[in-house]
């Protein structure tokens, strides 16, 4: 096993690893200093993981004896914890797997994670597979799949829809300038500009609007502080999303259903 993980593994981390079988046993060591030990991160931990698994996967695909039985694999959000780099590179060796391996064996891989399902979504479009969107109905008792085949799936598209839906609602939260501000982020470099603010240039009040993002997307603002915006904020960050939507117009799909 340690050949097959290390193949993997030497693509995403600068550690080694040795396997104690008889104590079951895994100890990590710096390829710069292999004699010493060391902690390795949660990311790390979810990358080792990861390869791990991905020589489970190689097993199958060589037929090895042990592995025959093998007609599903289920991988469940394999990208927790990792930075962006990392989510893209996970995505294209899962998505090459998946093609190499197309009559060896089926997968169903499910993730909350935007970007690794955007960049899945891309790397297998000329592979035969079916997409579905899962969320809760408004009663929170009943999931419900929601085909995206004729909808492409962008992490940041995806935001603003759910941001649009938060103004809809009047459920603006202090953790949506942090949404807000990262979707302009993306735009920004996608575009080749050198600041988000650099997106509001010739919209009215973009000094303003910059100001608040960066003011309001930071502090006691976390991204996770789930307290309702006072009406001041909101009538603020409305009009910075609208200028926005109407400065670059995105198509905001409908992610969750109506319901009746």
């Amino acid at each position: 096993m340690e050949e097959k993980i290390s193949f993997y593994l030497n693509r995403y981390a600068d550690f080694d690893f040795k396997i104690d079988y008889k104590n079951w046993f895994i100890s990590f060591t710096n390829l710069k200093a292999p004699e010493k030990l060391i902690k390795i991160s949660r990311g790390e931990e979810v990358i080792f993981i990861w390869c791990f698994f991905l020589a489970l996967c190689q097993l199958v695909s060589d037929g090895h004896e042990s592995y025959q039985w093998v007609k599903y694999i289920y991988i469940d959000d394999p990208v927790s914890s990792l930075d962006d780099n990392n989510t893209i590179s996970i995505a294209c060796d899962l998505a090459k797997l998946l093609k190499e391996n197309k009559n060896q064996f089926k997968a169903i891989i499910s993730s909350h994670h935007g970007l690794f399902f955007n960049v899945m979504c891309n790397e297998l479009k000329k592979q035969e597979h079916k997409k579905y969107f899962l969320h809760k109905d408004k009663t929170k008792n009943y999931l419900h799949l929601q085909a995206t085949d004729d909808v492409p799936f962008f992490h940041h598209v995806a935001s603003l829809s759910k941001i649009q839906a938060a103004i809809d609602s009047d459920s603006i939260y202090t953790y949506h300038f942090n949404m807000l501000r990262s979707i302009l982020e993306k735009t920004s470099s996608f575009l080749g500009y050198n600041d988000f603010s650099d997106c509001l240039t010739g919209i009215d009040d973009e000094i303003l609007y910059a100001r608040a993002l960066n003011l309001l997307s930071h502090g006691n603002h976390s991204i996770y502080e789930p307290r309702e915006m006072n009406q001041d904020n909101k009538d603020l960050f409305k009009e910075i999303f609208q200028n926005f939507l109407e400065k670059y117009h995105f198509s905001l799909p409908q992610l969750i259903e109506k319901q009746p």
